[in-house]
């Protein structure tokens, strides 16, 4: 049972240092919660999860290099009592999904008033989850009209490595493996090793496969504006 008395105790990992700053302007005010450190990516986050063990993480989902998604699966590996809130300025269906089944107990849109955001805090603090209104309607809407699917993804997926993760997100968003062992600084052939490996623990056939599980696992998100087509194609 986390101490009110001490207060909760927050890592806000955010990649934007105006986000973070404004953030610990809003709850510096509210004696509930203290800022015990700040992370500005996926793996400094893990770092400082471990160091010191907060009640709450305020994360975006959108860290370059491991995402939010990601990052909340490998904070409760190691941390399963922590209480994970994600930040998104994007408020698509696969995110929230994504994120609350890798374990987050809120979502949160960056355009949230201060006291929504310190609101959110408050309820998963005291063990409840919170999702932004405007999310949490529109979900609600679709579960009623029975057009929303929850299906859970397989269980697999919460087996992959930090980079086994990496790649099957870069692989969702069309990067080619050439690409990917660019941005990841690797071979192109453990690149093309990492996705045979996807797709044997994920049952997939093809890259095609491995992209529509990255989506409905909110582990890359999508602008409708800049969707790309896939094609079933052989690995690269």
């Amino acid at each position: 049972m986390f101490s009110f008395a001490m207060g909760y105790r927050v890592l806000l990992v955010d990649d934007h240092k105006i986000m973070r700053d404004g953030i610990r302007a809003i709850l510096s005010r509210n004696t509930e919660f203290e800022i015990a450190g700040e992370a500005e990516s996926g793996p400094e986050a893990l770092q400082f999860a471990r160091r010191l063990r907060p009640e709450i993480v305020l994360m975006d989902i959108g860290l370059p290099g491991l995402n939010g998604v990601e990052t909340t699966i490998e904070i409760l590996r190691t941390n399963p009592e922590c209480r994970i809130v994600i930040l998104s300025m994007y408020d698509d269906d696969n995110s929230v999904l994504g994120a609350m089944r890798a374990g987050a107990r809120g979502f949160i849109l960056k355009k949230a008033s201060d006291l929504d955001l310190v609101g959110a805090l408050r309820m998963v603090a005291m063990g409840g989850m919170y999702v932004s209104p405007q999310v949490s309607d529109r979900l609600l809407e679709r579960i009623q009209k029975g057009n929303l699917e929850v299906q859970a993804p397989p269980p697999a997926l919460s087996t992959l490595s930090p980079r086994e993760l990496q790649v099957l997100r870069l692989v969702a968003e069309g990067n080619s493996s050439k690409e990917i062992a660019t941005v990841l600084a690797l071979s192109e052939q453990t690149v093309r090793s990492y996705r045979k490996t996807l797709m044997r623990k994920l049952g997939a056939n093809n890259a095609v496969t491995l992209t529509q599980l990255a989506y409905s696992s909110g582990l890359t998100q999508v602008k409708r504006d800049e969707e790309r087509v896939h094609t079933a194609a052989p690995i690269q």
